[in-house]
């Protein structure tokens, strides 16, 4: 059977100033989508199931699924902050949506196969997509805890417009044993990339230092992990209107306590984004610049 790709695409985007999902930023206004729908298709994705917000859908219909009738299976499903377990009222001032891996909840009832999450606003590469399907497409049918996240390296996902936020991972035999997030990560004087820890130092990351970009494989159990930790976050968390209840929280918890396993693949994919404002620019030269060498075709969809 082959994967599904579960994309994100129910955030804003406030550092950028509006809704990245439908920035046309290519050459014939393709969205940052576009490219990542387009590789995972050419890598031998299945599927593709989209989590936006209600208040979206006609315009996320009309200009982005409408183009890949005939080229790929697509659902969508949604994302709500009232979308909460049974016994649990979402508090009144709460605005801010519960997170990642709420967000990937929500396709629990469309996804029944190995499956990989995205950020809707994330340029990840063709090699990060086939390294991904490889390794979900050679799972054992009925796998359980075997996950795995694509580790990209920290030099190849910075942005020259300001600091980013990385989940740099730390690994043992080629899977995962944490991911520690790390803030204000930029270039420092020297030209090094760097960040201040939580007692003042500078410290120093590799250019091959693997980071976490959210791009995860799983298995359908981590649904039931999900919704079964969901609770827990939410006793300790419903009234912190800020609190998200993030990927790798659980995936850390699981981990830990010896539930699952997750492989660190590698690629030599670039990352780029639309962190700032200040950067669309630079992502619509390199996108133009993917086109006019041949990586993609003029009309891809």
């Amino acid at each position: 059977m082959k994967p599904t790709l579960f994309v994100l695409a129910a955030g804003m985007g406030s550092r950028y100033g509006g809704l990245k999902q439908l920035d046309g930023l290519g050459p014939h206004g393709e969205t940052i989508m576009d490219y990542s729908i387009y590789d995972a298709i050419k890598s031998g994705f299945g599927k593709v199931v989209f989590v936006i917000r209600k208040d979206f859908e006609a315009d996320f219909r009309e200009k982005i699924l409408s183009k890949y009738e005939g080229h790929i299976p697509v659902e969508v499903v949604f994302q709500s902050v009232n979308d909460l377990p049974e016994g649990f009222t979402c508090p009144a001032e709460r605005v801010k949506p519960w997170g990642t891996n709420h967000a990937l909840l929500m396709g629990k009832d469309v996804i029944n196969e190995p499956f990989a999450i995205i950020n809707s606003d994330d340029y990840y590469g063709r090699n990060s997509f086939e390294v991904m399907a490889r390794e979900l497409s050679n799972l054992e049918p009925g796998s359980c805890g075997k996950y795995s996240m694509v580790g990209f390296k920290v030099g190849n996902t910075m942005s020259e417009s300001g600091t980013v936020s990385r989940g740099v991972c730390e690994t043992r035999d080629g899977n995962l044993t944490g991911v520690v997030e790390r803030t204000s990560i930029g270039y420092n004087d020297k030209h090094e990339i760097a960040f201040t820890d939580e007692n003042g130092q500078e410290c120093i990351l590799g250019f091959d230092t693997p980071v976490s970009m959210n791009f995860w494989g799983f298995t359908p159990d981590y649904f039931k992990h999900s919704e079964d930790f969901f609770v827990e976050f939410l006793r300790e968390n419903i009234d912190k209107p800020k609190a998200e209840f993030f990927i790798p929280t659980l995936v850390n918890k699981l981990v830990n306590d010896g539930t699952a396993t997750v492989k660190v693949l590698t690629t030599e994919s670039k990352w780029f984004g639309v962190t700032y404002s200040a950067d669309r620019q630079g992502v619509v030269d390199k996108f133009a610049e993917l086109h006019a060498t041949g990586v993609y075709p003029e009309k891809m969809f």
